[in-house]
């Protein structure tokens, strides 16, 4: 088992696969089982690496505080080990803000990022609530029924619902309940303009109050494109795998060619369609 330690903290994480190379971020609670479909799909054209943030799944308590620069840090560190001087990023949820985070601190260090229903900042009553009771909740020693439900919410069936809830159950009330405050309390919107790198958003289309922070970074981000997958919500990573998967392959090989010539673009020849702001993918 692949563990990177950091002072007193073990983060465990994982790759699989040869190529260009994926780091995907996951949100509270959840762990790197949350893209098990993506490691297994995607892994045959890159090098997927998955991870668990401190006080996550496989990855110990931490005794500094959980904030985004953190595990932006943790990440970079990850690629270190790795010998990867860039890579591309892919966060889910408010894992998509700790991508951007990472972007922001070291642009030098990414290749691009997919926002899987992200979000820069929080500025609505919804979001804020759930993200302040599931902090209340972890404090509260409440970790096994947030893990039963968003490990609920985000299956695609009962084998999925069993591997997501086995590890999300792990997890620290300390770090879970950081990782939401951090996500309270962080905002990034204003700085997106200094992004060169490219950026893939991508939401459910019946994930309509997620609608407004995708077109909030529109107005921000220079390099971007957003499309909207039918008939899902939120948990795109799990509940629509094969179109995620197959756009995060057109956007890697598309911007990763614009840069350099790449021996993949021989086999997976994709038209780039960064001018398009908004498409629907059909289910």
């Amino acid at each position: 088992m692949p563990i990177l330690n950091v002072n007193e903290t073990t983060i465990y994480y994982q790759s699989t696969g040869k190529g260009i190379p994926i780091l995907f971020i996951h949100p509270p609670v959840l762990n790197s089982k949350n893209f098990t479909y993506q490691v297994k799909d995607l892994s045959s054209f890159f090098q997927v690496i998955t991870f668990d943030i401190r006080g996550h799944g496989k990855s110990s308590r931490s005794e500094q505080s959980l904030t985004y620069s953190l595990i932006a840090s943790d990440m970079k560190m990850i690629l270190n080990e790795l010998g990867i001087e860039k890579a591309f990023l892919c966060g889910y949820s408010m894992g998509a803000s700790i991508a951007l985070e990472f972007m922001l601190s070291y642009p030098d260090r990414t290749w691009g990022g997919i926002l899987l229903s992200g979000l820069s900042e929080v500025n609505d009553w919804k979001v804020r609530n759930q993200m302040s009771l599931g902090a209340a909740l972890a404090s509260a020693g409440g970790v096994s029924s947030l893990a039963f439900s968003i490990s609920w919410t985000n299956a695609d069936g009962f084998p999925m619902f069993y591997k997501l809830f086995h590890e999300a159950k792990k997890g620290s009330s300390k770090e879970i309940k950081e990782y939401y405050q951090s996500g309270m309390n962080y905002n990034c919107t204003e700085r997106l303009s200094s992004l060169m790198a490219p950026i893939l958003l991508l939401n459910g289309a019946k994930d309509k109050h997620y609608h407004p922070y995708a077109k909030r970074m529109m107005d921000y981000l220079p390099n971007r494109e957003w499309k909207l997958i039918k008939h899902v919500r939120h948990h795109l990573p799990t509940k629509t795998s094969i179109e995620v998967n197959d756009l995060i392959k057109q956007f890697i090989f598309t911007h990763k060619n614009k840069g350099e010539e790449s021996e993949s673009a021989a086999f997976f020849p994709f038209e780039s369609q960064a001018e398009t702001s908004e498409q629907l993918i059909p289910l």
